[in-house]
Formats: C-alpha cells, structure tokens, sequence
C-alpha cells in the first residue's frame, strides 16, 4: 500500500526477468567462445563488451558513470544521486528508495557474483530512474530499454525490446 493507495500488481514481473535471463545467457555463451557475433533470430549481430565488477565499490563507480553521461543527464536531467550497498542475500539484486534516496543492493563477490555484471545493474539503475508503478510495467522496459541502449549501445536495445515482445512482455 502506498499513500496514494494500493500499490499496482506487478503482473509482468516473472517475465521480464525471463527476458533478461535469456539476454544474459546470450552474453555468457558469447563471452565463453571468445566471439562477440551471435545468431539472433535469424541475424548476425555483434554483442556489446559487458562490465562486471569485483566489488561493491567498482559498481558505485560504474553507476556515477552512467547517471554523468552526457545522454543519460541530458534524457533524465533531474535524476538524484544513487547509492550502491552490500546485500546479504546471495538471490538477488534489488533497487529500493528512501525517503528520496534511491539505493541498490547487490551481493557482493564472495556471495554472489552473478549480480556483478552490467545487465543486472542496468537493471536496478532503470529502477531509480522510473518510479512508475507497477515496478516492471511498460514504463520499466521502455526505461531500460533506452538505457541500455544509451549505456551499451543500440544492439542490446534492439536485443531487450525482442526478447521482451517474445516472452509476451509490454
């Protein structure tokens, strides 16, 4: 519940994290025969380098990275600042905002290192930057999808906004 009344059903939530989870897959397969071109739908395409991070503070800087691109600040341009803290639990990254300050939590490296990688963080940085409700509605994917797009360039939108229509997401 919030002020403003019962909080949105989160409906498409189990399938964008499908969606992400067949993108990422993509990118391990990719990074495991040392080859950037894969065969997607049909097409030749040539994934993006993806960060991964072996810390806690690596993925604070990475995120202060991307909220001073010139075209993250000139399409989000009253974006706050947003920290990065240590999660306990190895299952999950997570994206949560108090009183005004936006945070993300990631396990760090000796529990998790799955969450240390780009995508996921995206992910929680798209987060901060829609508040709209409910949390992975419409407004999310066209948010991380242009994020992604601005940050790791056009091939990874191009490659979220088909996996996300194939796994029936809007």
């Amino acid at each position: 519940m919030t002020a403003a009344g019962p909080a949105k059903r989160d409906s498409q939530r189990a399938k964008v994290y499908a969606a992400e989870e067949f993108v990422r897959t993509m990118f391990d397969r990719a990074a495991e025969r040392g080859l950037p071109a894969v065969e997607f739908f049909g097409t030749q395409l040539t994934l993006p380098p993806e960060g991964r991070f072996g810390s806690v503070e690596s993925v604070q800087r990475y995120v202060d990275g991307v909220l001073e691109l010139p075209a993250v600040r000139q399409r989000w341009p009253e974006v706050l600042p947003l920290r990065v803290r240590a999660r306990k639990a190895a299952t999950a990254a997570h994206y949560e905002n108090r009183d005004g300050t936006g945070i993300i939590a990631v396990p760090d490296r000796d529990t998790a290192d799955w969450a240390l990688r780009e995508l996921v963080i995206l992910h929680e940085v798209a987060h901060h930057l829609c508040r709209a409700e409910p949390a992975h509605g419409p407004d999310f994917v066209a948010t991380i999808c242009e994020l992604s797009e601005l940050v790791m360039g056009p091939e990874l939108g191009h490659v979220l906004r088909v996996v996300y229509a194939k796994e029936g997401v809007r």
